[in-house]
């Protein structure tokens, strides 16, 4: 049986289908979502709970501390390095993520870019915050002028990381363009889950309360006591908005607005990343995940 890989938007259901397709096809669930990696913050980031670890293997969830600044090399290595375990017992990987560019680095060898030397990404974040958008994204015009016509200069997260990548020689337009078109390591069937963007905002909604309900603000506050975080592990979506609840910048009430607004912006940007995977098949994912994950494994 090949890999699979299941993409789709938050919360459109991926770890409830990968858990039910791993139980179907004799699998081990391989993550791909960029935050997961980080240990301390389960909630958070959506980790699965004790009951899912014992149901079926999951790889590379929690492995970093909040301190580790990772990259997606190194998470590359290390998820080719499980999805060939994987392989080699007989089982099914089963790749399953919301982050893009994990998926696709899990999937396939891409040549991907280089460390970014010390101070270059906080330098490009000080040209971003203190001469402005225009100016950040004119600098980078200047030294890469096809990652600027891809990047809109409100894009402060873009336009950093495409000035860091063009000081290491390589382009941020470059990186997009292997995203979609890498061939896979192994034979490879891709679903991604579609639900209605009315009801994956509800599901939104609903997951922003009860990640509050179940102790998010706790779980920040430990985390926040025991480390100083890294700039990757400070783009953990909801990071920033209870941070600022805790330090009484916001009410609570903001704070899950904030976070519920952040996390539906970034379920459209994963609707269109869907869209672009090259040969997905897309599953109707308002169903039962039982139902979902049988149409997966029967095109496997």
């Amino acid at each position: 049986m090949p890999t699979i890989a299941i993409f789709g938007p938050t919360a459109s259901g991926k770890s409830a289908v990968a858990l039910e397709l791993a139980e179907l096809a004799g699998g081990e669930v391989v993550s791909a979502d960029a935050m997961q990696l980080y240990r301390g913050l389960p909630i958070l980031t959506n980790q699965p709970s004790a009951e899912d670890l014992e149901r079926v293997p999951h790889h590379l969830v929690g492995i970093w501390e909040p301190d580790h600044e990772g990259s997606v090399g190194e998470y590359a290595e290390l998820a080719h390095a499980a999805i060939d375990g994987v392989i080699r017992r007989g089982r099914v990987p089963i790749v399953c993520g919301g982050s893009g560019l994990y998926l696709r680095a899990a999937l396939a060898d891409m040549p991907l870019p280089p460390q970014a030397q010390a101070g270059v990404r906080a330098a490009a974040e000080r040209l971003y915050d203190e001469e402005g958008p225009a100016t950040a994204h004119a600098t980078l015009a200047a030294v890469d002028a096809p990652a600027a016509a891809a990047v809109h200069p409100n894009d402060r997260r873009r336009v950093v990381r495409a000035l860091e990548l063009a000081d290491s020689g390589f382009s941020l337009a470059a990186a997009d363009s292997l995203l979609w078109s890498a061939e896979t390591r192994h034979p490879t069937v891709i679903a991604g889950l579609a639900l209605p963007p009315a009801e994956t905002a509800g599901r939104i909604r609903a997951r922003t309360e009860a990640m509050f309900a179940g102790g998010v603000v706790e779980e920040v506050r430990a985390a926040r006591a025991r480390h100083v975080f890294s700039s990757t592990a400070e783009r953990i979506h909801g990071l920033q908005d209870v941070t600022a609840l805790l330090a009484g910048e916001i009410p609570l009430d903001e704070a899950k607005r904030r976070l519920e607004m952040r996390t539906r912006r970034y379920a459209k940007r994963q609707r269109t990343w869907m869209r672009r995977l090259p040969e997905v098949r897309v599953v109707d994912a308002a169903r039962e995940p039982r139902a979902v994950a049988g149409d997966i494994a029967g095109w496997a």
